[in-house]
């Protein structure tokens, strides 16, 4: 749905210009005039539920407009209550196809189907209407649905009204419709004002009869939906686009959560009290707040949002710290100690201290929800707080007088343990909630009910323990469920607390009592704490409990990937692998096509019995493994057969025009039909292959085995059977001699050839029949027979004259040259004659052999049973588009880029078979000479580029393909056995007359990606006072040749009040129809075989999955980027594993599913009731989808996940392994850093010294190597491949891509999330960044890449080189080499991945000229002053700026937090400074002060450079290096003044070098903290003049190895050999697409 402004606009309230009268157009079917000859009108269903419409009958009708006899209740309803009229068609539309599509689902029929069945209406009314029940229940309000307990006539009507009401209500809502619960107030008072008309009620105040407060041209809209929908508009302006605090601006969902309670009757009334405090006329410090939640953006929400777990992981590590300290060999020696055991009662203390921090961090966030109406929200907040302050002084208290006892007695005695008892009691009280949690957590059920249960009782007794909210009630599973998932986490928890004992906490302890007992150290610098080492200790510890407290998800990594392997396999995943594996199951693949996409024939009573399910198992496990004697063949009289053979080829024919094969493949992978009446299936040639030949050799190498035998041996091959006829002697052996067949092969071998040639030479065939002849007739037999036997037999002829020649002389007549079908079968005769190899390589095409294994695979797997077309349940596609590319125009296929290269060639050896097969299709079709491709073949030309880039114009014809298979099984269904047996003459006449799926049927022989695909737009109309917005649904009329406007609906004003994709999609979807909704992205494709499968799908919706029925329907996507480089692989095989087993996992056992991605299909009408398929709230809810799987979850709703159906996808890297790669890098930080003070403070040196502190410490170095567990978080993929390619593939896949430097990109592509999870968890200020899917490879300038990477990667790896290099200077453990590099290699790597990953995959990131060039262009860059309107592309300044701006959402403690990690670098200065020769061994802190001087010398040489370069560089440039002069002069005297006057060395200077550079980075950082108060004073020039020689700096850094990488030869050839690799291995001349030598 395209948001961008039509080119089409007109003034005021026009109509866009000569548009087709109203009465003449329609969208789906033509409901305005049900006597049109129309294929959907003929459906009784249909007329019955457009009958029930019409039955306005003694309705009272509105006063001020003329009523027509022609208008329906929709109608009606819209004049009283002033609904727009596109409003009520739109909706009119709706109803009668919801409602006729439900009765034809009906099962059993209803008896009479001309009449709506009752039935059908009340369960429609339940569902749409379920969420307003529940609101009402909620509020305890009286529902304003009224209806009689008696089965009363008019009760059809009424209910019929309530539902119509409520759509058209939702219809013309507009960004309403993002809040539920704000569309039940407003049904819940117009269904009053509907009750009041209907009952015939007298208005006191007009005594005439009762009138809707609103109605009118447009009221509506006007009166109801403007006044909030400009509330939204004013909070959302109000927000500065995202940039202000959460808390000062309401969004979508504090509006919506407005509505959860009965302030809002009062408060807002109805008709709306425009002078309510809710709505945005009122000012802002008077308007009501938040009323729900307040989102704070805080760091402390990492604790917050997750504080269960917090609390497990700290009160162990306590736990596991004070028994691990007692160093026993296992934890259980040491709790027998009452010591431990009681010291262990401290974790009931730290428990009552991280709740009393859980009640601060409530209290701190949510205080703006307290106010005079909701003050019992603060009394819980405060008594939260007091409590936990409580609970924690009681267990102080009582601890403390447990040691006191034990103390005073010396012993554990009796009073001693009585008061270790006295303290379990008051536990036993503390836990009371926790056991209450845990019971109901075992029992489910329970919970439930007391959760949805409206009772005042149960909010009393829970409120202490959270606010009432309308969300999140009842959504506990079903107890099976909760054991699933229970039993998992136990595994994974058991595990983690495991490991992180014996490997993590206990080694540990050691070399803790070895510091703490180190005595008389002699610091190397001024100690301020010298008595001890717990400094030391504390850096010790801290790369460990970061580990400790992230590295779950390795555990969850592995976990899940054994488990989610267990499912997959016990779903049949993987069983049919590739073309080879399909060969042996083929025979049984008709049968499970059948089975699974054919439908059954339904009973009238129920038809999920369990029996039934019993018989589809087995049924299906005898397809699985071809047991039994039903499932071993097909024969080809059977109508399946055909089927199947229809089914098969339409779905090779879909290949053939998306050039996947060839013509030849095609021929081979058909099944032909069935002529001459064989009884044997006529397999595809590719089968069948040289099963002749085996055949033949079995004959020549036994010429006397029996017939029997020899007819066993060749039926051991079903394709041998089907190829060789039957004997129908059982002498054939024993009369004929074998040897000669032979012969007899090769002489039909050459008289086929010779029929095959253009040119036919008559003479050659007459002599290659009489050879024939000669050597069946008369050689072949043993016996010979008489001339008189042949005759008699028909073998020779009648008259024997001498003259009358050779026998086949006269009598050959060659077949026509454009009988396209004899040469077709020919053909085939040919491949099977020749074919002598095995045909695993049929087809070619990587992408067409994958397909068909899948497809093949997922037929054996278990999946509801179709329904018949016409009672499936109808489903829409929804595309949101905005501004992404449509179709490629021929001027970018042609178009070169630097490196001289089009889009074109690059797509014509990336795909180079495909492009072969699409030139073969193109001459086919009369192209006569390559250059027609740009000429008559263009539109073709952009469409097979377009097809394999990510545009819109893909996402449609694989959305499309629904549509086909939809035509062709409605055909299937309906068809007689002689249609099926003609088959494709069937399929090409066949119309399909029922509209379902929201495809239309055809009127003509067009594509049905052309002549079917509608779309809904925003469209903007300028009138004379102010401008007007539309939703405007637009289809592609085939009789009129032109779009044509179906709907118009007025917006209240423009649509995107939120993020783009959800608005965009929330204002289309009022055009969708049917009961479910498939919500697709624009980088997706689908698949023909694939859409066969979606009637299967759809089923699920009636399948119950724990104890709710699904509400999303989660489905597999495949990858379709990964094909071209190393880099798109790498991404690619991370990206489906996540998709696949990940998803796999979260759904079963987990039942965590939520929403990720786009394929899944929503239940439509649960979802349009309950706030749509996304949310939009601005900046919040950027990852829309997620959002609505949280969304269903809350509510009530079920996600599931199936396998069995994929969908293309084009993806970027995912997110899931960012966990575990921040604590990855935080702990290996931690841990250099605590490596760096033990060898700079001296304390390292002082406890090598003694053998046994040395033993302890080399513990240590073993926790640097648990960092490396982080490789587990590959598993997934690995078991992924396994599973669905085998172990030995997978496992070559895996090295392949280590080879290929994966870990290099794996570790730098999560550094940038990393990156930015951090500074989004510390600061805020998330943003979408739009990716692009472009695909020609260009090389990246350097200062491109470091603006891209320089603060995410270059400055964290610079940092991490310097430590790494000064500890290797100081260290004294680092004198031994092997150590050294145990210890650091993992951040050498990390480093060099870091620096080096953006030019290793940078096409020709080595050439030696590029990089020069960049160089230049990186100078240009940095030292360009620019202006107010540069881009930061331009100028270094700009760039800086903007670097700066997550600063500026950030709060107090956010900046707090920031300048804290930025002193760091203040260390490197107070560590060195004490190492240099200059200071003599002087350990004072005078020593570090003085280094100041330098620090203060060093930037008053810069602020004199400065201000010198800005009054002299221009005009008086002389001045200017005078000064630069004077200053290098007076450096170096005081370098030489120091050289000789004291002891201060050469290598001082080096070192002082890495002293004195972190410092001035840690200055800028904390500078630009600082900004508000320092960019109005002299300094801030210092500032950013620093700021640009530190990234000079560090840009020469970065560029140096890239340089003498590109200057040494072969590193070039070699990159480009790792780069493209995939390309490579597929035969790809990727040299020729970077250096553009194309070639003629």
């Amino acid at each position: 749905m395209n948001l961008r402004q039509r080119p089409q606009v007109t003034r005021g309230r026009g109509v866009p210009y000569a548009p087709p009268p109203t009465e003449a157009v329609y969208n789906i079917i033509p409901i305005h005039d049900l006597l049109t000859d129309h294929p959907s009108l003929r459906y009784p269903e249909v007329r019955a539920a457009a009958a029930a419409l019409r039955t306005v009958g003694d309705l009272p009708k509105p006063p001020f407009q003329e009523w027509n006899p022609n208008m329906d209740l929709l109608d009606w309803l819209g004049t009283f209550f002033g609904f727009q009229n596109d409003n009520v068609r739109n909706q009119r539309e709706h109803i009668v196809l919801h409602l006729a599509n439900s009765q034809m689902r009906l099962q059993p029929p209803p008896p009479v189907v001309d009449s709506l069945a009752p039935s059908v209406l009340r369960s429609f009314r339940r569902k749409v209407l379920h969420n307003y029940t529940s609101w009402c229940s909620y509020l305890g309000i009286k529902s304003s649905v009224s209806l009689s307990n008696r089965r009363d006539p008019t009760d059809l009507r009424r209910e019929l009204l309530y539902v119509s009401l409520y759509l058209l209500i939702w219809g013309e809502s507009a960004n309403l419709r993002f809040t539920p619960e704000c569309i039940c107030y407003i049904y819940h008072y117009m269904g009053k004002e509907l009750n009041n008309i209907l009952d015939d009620i007298i208005d006191p105040d007009t005594g005439r009869p009762y009138l809707p407060s609103v109605s009118g041209d447009c009221a509506f809209l006007k009166c109801v939906v403007m006044p909030i929908y400009q509330t939204i508009k004013t909070e959302v302006e109000s927000s500065r686009n995202g940039k202000a605090p959460h808390s000062a601006w309401r969004n979508y969902d504090d509006i919506n959560e407005y509505f959860w309670s009965r302030r809002c009757l009062r408060r807002l009334k109805w008709p709306l009290d425009f002078g309510s405090n809710f709505l945005g006329t009122t000012p802002k410090n008077k308007r009501v707040g938040k009323t729900g939640f307040v989102e704070q953006r805080s760091f402390w929400n990492v604790f917050r949002s997750f504080d269960r777990l917090w609390v497990m992981l700290i009160l162990f590590l306590q736990a596991a710290i004070i028994v691990a300290w007692e160093r026993t060999d296992y934890p259980w020696h040491a709790l027998e100690k009452r010591d431990v055991q009681v010291e262990l009662l401290t974790v009931f203390i730290t428990w009552s201290g991280l709740r009393l921090l859980q009640s601060v961090l409530d209290a701190g966030t949510q205080y703006s929800l307290v106010s005079t109406e909701t003050k019992w929200i603060g009394v819980r907040m405060v008594l939260k707080g007091m409590f936990a302050i409580t609970w924690t002084v009681v267990f102080a208290v009582f601890y403390g007088r447990i040691w006191s006892e034990k103390n005073s007695d010396g012993m554990w005695s009796h009073e001693a343990n009585r008061r270790i008892i006295t303290f379990l009691e008051v536990v036993l009280f503390f836990l009371i909630p926790e056991l209450l949690a845990l019971i109901l957590f075992i029992l489910p059920w329970i919970r439930n009910f007391i959760e949805v249960s409206d009772w005042r009782i149960v909010y009393l007794l829970t409120w202490w323990f959270h606010t009432r909210i309308f969300v999140g009630r009842g959504v506990r599973e079903g107890l099976i469920n909760n054991i699933k998932y229970t039993v998992f986490w136990i595994a994974v928890l058991a595990s983690k607390f495991s490991f992180s004992y014996f490997v993590q906490i206990k080694p540990l302890i050691a070399p803790t009592k070895a510091l703490l007992n180190l005595k008389g150290v002699r610091y190397n610098w001024h100690e301020f704490f010298s008595s001890t080492n717990r400094i030391a200790v504390v850096l010790l510890w801290v790369p460990v409990v970061l580990i400790y407290f992230m590295d779950l998800q390795i555990w969850y990594s592995i976990f899940s990937s054994f488990v989610g392997a267990v499912i997959g396999l016990f779903s049949h995943l993987g069983e049919i692998r590739n073309i080879k594996q399909l060969r042996l199951r083929f025979q049984f693949f008709s049968s499970a096509l059948q089975f699974n996409l054919m439908p059954e024939e339904l009973l009238l009573g129920p038809t999920l019995t369990l029996v039934k399910k019993l018989h589809d198992a087995i049924h299906r496990l005898k397809l699985r493994y071809g047991l039994g004697q039903p499932y071993k063949k097909m024969e080809s009289n059977q109508v399946e057969a055909t089927r199947f053979a229809l089914i098969w080829n339409e779905i090779m024919v879909t290949f053939r025009e998306e050039d996947l094969i060839s013509d030849r493949e095609l021929e081979l992978l058909e099944l032909p039909p069935n002529c001459w009446n064989i009884r044997v299936i006529r397999w595809p040639c590719f089968l069948l292959c040289n099963e002749l030949l085996l055949a033949l050799n079995q004959a020549k190498e036994m010429p006397d085995e029996p017939d029997r035998s020899l007819w066993m041996k060749i039926c051991k091959s079903e394709y041998g059977r089907c190829t060789i006829a039957a004997f129908r002697s059982e002498k054939f052996t024993a009369a004929h001699r074998m040897s000669l067949l032979p012969e007899i092969h090769t002489k039909l071998i050459e008289f086929v050839e010779l029929l095959m040639q253009p040119k036919k030479d008559m003479n050659k065939a007459v002599n290659l029949l009489q050879a024939m002849y000669e050597l069946s007739v008369r050689e072949f037999p043993r016996v010979k027979k008489s001339t008189s036997q042949l005759k008699q037999e028909g073998l020779a002829p009648l008259s024997t004259t001498t003259d009358e020649g050779l026998l086949f002389e006269n009598a050959i007549e060659f077949p026509d040259a454009a009988d396209a079908i004899f040469y077709k079968q020919l053909r085939r005769l040919h491949t099977i004659l020749t074919s002598r190899d095995s045909m695993h390589n049929v087809p070619a095409n990587i992408e067409a052999r994958r397909r068909i294994a899948f497809f093949s695979n997922s037929l054996f797997m278990n999946m509801p049973r179709a329904p018949y077309v016409e009672k499936m349940m109808a489903f829409s596609v929804l595309t949101p588009y905005y501004d992404e590319e449509v179709l490629y125009k021929k001027e970018m296929l042609r178009t070169e880029n630097e490196d001289g290269i089009t889009t074109l060639f690059y797509l014509q050896k990336i795909y180079e078979d495909e492009w072969r097969n699409f030139m073969e299709r193109m001459y086919r079709k009369g192209m006569e000479d390559d250059n027609d491709i740009w000429t008559t073949k263009a539109r073709d030309l952009r469409l097979w580029a377009s097809h394999r880039g990510q545009t819109l114009s893909r996402t449609v014809r694989g959305m499309m393909y629904y549509y086909r298979a939809l035509k062709m099984l409605a055909f299937l269904d309906s068809a007689s056995e002689m249609d099926i047996r003609q088959g494709t003459q069937g399929i090409a006449s066949h119309g399909s007359t029922k509209r379902n799926g929201g495809l239309d049927a055809p009127h003509s022989g067009e594509q049905p990606s052309v002549q079917n695909f509608s779309g809904a737009s925003s469209f903007v109309s300028l009138g004379r006072d102010e401008t007007e917005y539309y939703s405007v649904l637009v289809k592609y009329d085939q009789q009129l040749q032109r779009e044509v406007e179906i709907y118009r609906i007025r917006l209240p004003g423009p649509l995107k009040l939120g993020e783009g994709k959800p608005e965009n999609q929330n204002h289309a979807i009022i055009f969708t129809r049917g009961d479910a909704l498939q919500a697709i992205d624009m980088n997706q494709d689908n698949y023909f075989e694939e859409a066969l499968k979606l009637r299967n799908l759809l089923e699920e919706f009636k399948n119950y999955y724990g104890i709710r029925k699904p509400t999303i329907l989660g489905v597999r996507e495949n990858i379709f980027t990964g094909s071209v480089s190393s880099l798109a692989w790498f991404m690619s095989a991370q990206e489906t594993s996540f998709v696949t087993l990940g998803q796999r996992v979260l759904a079963n056992p987990l039942k965590v599913r939520m929403h990720y991605g786009h394929p899944d299909v929503f239940d439509r009408f649960w979802f349009l009731t309950r706030g749509g398929i996304s949310k939009a709230s601005r900046v919040i809810n950027i990852s829309e989808d997620i959002f609505a799987g949280f969304n269903c979850t809350l509510r009530g709703g079920n996600v599931t996940h199936h396998e069995y159906i994929q969908v293309g996808k084009g993806r970027d890297v995912g997110l899931n392994q960012i966990s575990m790669f921040e604590a990855k890098v935080a702990s290996g930080n931690a841990f250099l850093w605590g490596r760096l003070y033990l060898a700079l403070s001296g304390v390292e040196k002082a406890a090598m010294k003694n053998a046994s502190n040395n033993k302890a410490l080399g513990a240590i170095l073993d926790q640097q190597f648990i960092i490396q567990l982080g490789l587990f978080t590959a598993l997934p993929m690995i078991v992924e491949n396994s599973l669905e390619h085998g172990f030995l593939p997978a496992v070559w896949d895996f090295l392949t891509m280590q080879l290929q430097l994966a870990s290099f990109f794996y570790t730098f592509s999560l550094g940038t999330h990393t990156h930015f999870f951090g500074r989004t968890i510390l600061h805020g200020g998330a943003k979408y960044r739009a990716t692009g899917r472009g695909f020609v490879v260009q090389h990246k300038s350097f200062a491109e890449n470091y603006r891209l990477y320089a603060r995410s990667h270059f400055v964290k790896a610079i940092e991490l080189g310097i430590i790494l290099i000064v500890y290797a200077v100081h260290s004294p453990l680092a004198k031994n080499t092997f150590v050294y590099i145990a210890m650091m290699i993992s951040s050498w790597f990390l480093v060099v991945s870091w620096m080096m990953a953006p030019f290793i995959f940078n096409p020709s990131g080595f050439d030696w000229l590029k990089t020069v060039y960049d160089f230049d262009d990186f100078m240009n860059w940095i030292w360009f002053r620019g202006g107010v309107f540069t881009k930061a592309e331009e100028s270094w300044e700009t760039w800086w700026y903007e670097e700066q701006d997550h600063l500026r959402t950030t709060g107090l403690w956010g900046k707090l937090l920031e300048i804290i990690l930025d002193l760091r670098f203040f260390f490197f200065q107070y560590g060195i400074v004490y190492q240099l020769g200059i200071t003599f061994g002087n350990r004072s802190i005078a020593v570090y002060l003085l280094s100041w001087v330098y620090m203060i010398v060093a930037v008053g040489f810069c602020v004199i450079i400065a201000y010198a370069r800005d009054k002299y560089a221009a005009k008086e440039h002389i001045y200017y290096r005078l000064v630069q002069l004077l200053v290098i002069i007076v450096v170096v005297l005081v370098i030489v003044l120091l050289l000789e006057f004291t002891h201060f060395t050469f290598v001082d200077l080096v070192t002082s070098l890495i002293a004195f550079i972190p410092t001035g980075w840690g200055m800028i950082l904390i500078a630009q903290v600082l900004k508000p108060f320092l960019q109005a004073t002299i300094l801030w020039e210092t500032v950013v003049s620093l700021a640009q020689a530190y990234d000079f700096l560090f840009g020469v850094i970065v560029m140096a190895p890239v340089a003498l990488l590109s200057w040494l030869p072969g590193f070039q050839s070699m990159q480009t050999r790792i780069l493209f690799n995939e390309a490579f291995s597929r035969g790809l001349q990727i040299s020729r697409i970077l250096t553009g030598k194309k070639s003629a």
